[in-house]
């Protein structure tokens, strides 16, 4: 399901915001535009992998002259022709299954380099040949999968997690990796907080519209990075995300390189992924990717800098496939304290504890869970009680309204 029918809407105010972040660079703003939508389409299961792969992939090459969406070698043996002749033909499965091992990767490792390859084996599992999605294997247990639980009752909205990513990182003034929404809602009380880092998701728009690859999901633990060296700063990336996360560097960063150690940049596999971005590249929240490669040292590894500076024990991060890890500890331990009496309420859930994902409707899987009451459509952003100047920051976002719980104004750095 595409186009009007799709329940993935967006309205007049979130393509004209689409259409002027666009217009702000030299690549195609209307090929960025539909590659946004139809990428949150595929997330939400409106549309298949390989509807939008061939849907593209020429407009792509025209444009850009690569289409490397999470991808890269694997386009040398499955081109959108050769992919349409395997499916005709029913030699799709032993095609894909000999050009993997051509390539000495496992089918995990094929599945989630996105791009051709999933979506062939996607059609694989459509048409009843088995197997699990890249979403599924992902969120299955198997390795490591970094993500957060984070409370909002014990949030108290002093912004001391954004100060202390930006120190962090060394981001430039008004690109808030971490970003804090004080907002009022009818439907709750006068004052509440959304705490919203990169969302990470498993299943994530942004990594199947950037046409260079530089947008991708790291194997080893889930973290969807940036590669700054190929990095294009075309911002499609930035139009597919729901979540308003990315911050597009304008210019010279506020921290120059040098004053960077290469360890808080190159990450294990040799990629300029940490810290902030250079000119002209997209950049967000890594999930202190430098700390989990241990690079900070073995004592920062499961930790992040927002973590650490938070006071009021919102901030949870670590291995979601460990039940030991701090995430899912304090999930479990919270909602032990919210028990029901079930002896005298048996049809009572066990517990009382609101829990939620950001635009779960989306189908991004994100390995952000929070505890608290998620915000409405009718939720709007407010000052808050400490304002980001008061703490040195910029707020880049002070006109946002929370529609659908996270979208707001995009997030640019001078």
């Amino acid at each position: 399901m595409t186009g009007d029918d799709s329940p993935i809407s967006f309205d007049d105010d979130e393509e004209e915001r689409m259409e002027r972040l666009l217009d702000d660079t030299e690549y195609d703003t209307e090929l960025g535009m539909e590659m946004g939508k139809d990428a949150q389409r595929v997330t939400a299961g409106e549309m298949n992998e390989a509807e939008f792969y061939r849907k593209y992939h020429e407009r792509i090459l025209e444009e850009f002259g690569e289409d490397d969406r999470e991808l890269d070698e694997l386009l040398e043996g499955l081109e959108a022709n050769s992919l349409d002749e395997a499916v005709e033909d029913g030699t799709l499965r032993d095609r894909l299954t000999e050009l993997a091992d051509g390539k000495d990767l496992s089918r995990r490792e094929v599945m989630k380099k996105g791009g051709a390859a999933a979506l062939a084996l996607g059609m694989i599992t459509s048409a009843g040949g088995g197997g699990a999605s890249a979403a599924e294997e992902e969120s299955s247990g198997d390795g490591t999968r970094y993500g957060m639980t984070i409370n909002l009752n014990n949030c108290d909205g002093c912004l001391a997690c954004v100060v202390a990513c930006q120190e962090e990182h060394g981001t430039s003034r008004g690109a808030n990796w971490m970003y804090v929404f004080t907002y009022e809602d009818e439907d709750q009380g006068d004052e509440n907080f959304l705490v919203r880092p990169c969302q990470h998701c498993t299943d994530s728009p942004c990594t199947k519209v950037c046409p260079v690859g530089a947008r991708h999901t790291r194997e080893q633990d889930g973290l969807v990075l940036t590669d700054y060296d190929i990095c294009i700063g075309c911002r499609y990336c930035e139009v597919s995300c729901p979540y308003g996360v990315n911050y597009f560097q304008w210019g010279e960063p506020d921290v120059p390189e040098s004053e960077i150690d290469d360890e808080h940049q190159i990450d294990e596999r040799g990629k300029w992924v940490g810290a902030r971005p250079p000119k002209g590249a997209m950049g967000k929240c890594t999930f202190c990717v430098d700390r989990q490669d241990g690079q900070m040292g073995e004592d920062k590894i499961g930790t992040t800098a927002c973590e650490d500076a938070c006071a009021m024990d919102a901030i949870h991060f670590g291995d979601l496939n460990d039940p030991e890890s701090a995430p899912n500890q304090h999930l479990e331990e919270y909602k032990g304290e919210q028990e029901n009496d079930q002896s005298t309420y048996p049809n009572r859930k066990d517990h009382t504890v609101s829990t939620f994902e950001l635009m779960e409707e989306r189908g991004t899987n994100p390995n952000v869970k929070y505890i608290g009451n998620s915000p409405s459509q009718h939720a709007e952003q407010v000052e808050g009680p400490v304002e980001y100047e008061d703490v040195g920051l910029v707020d880049n976002r002070k006109e946002g309204v929370l529609s659908e719980g996270a979208a707001a104004n995009e997030g640019e750095s001078a």
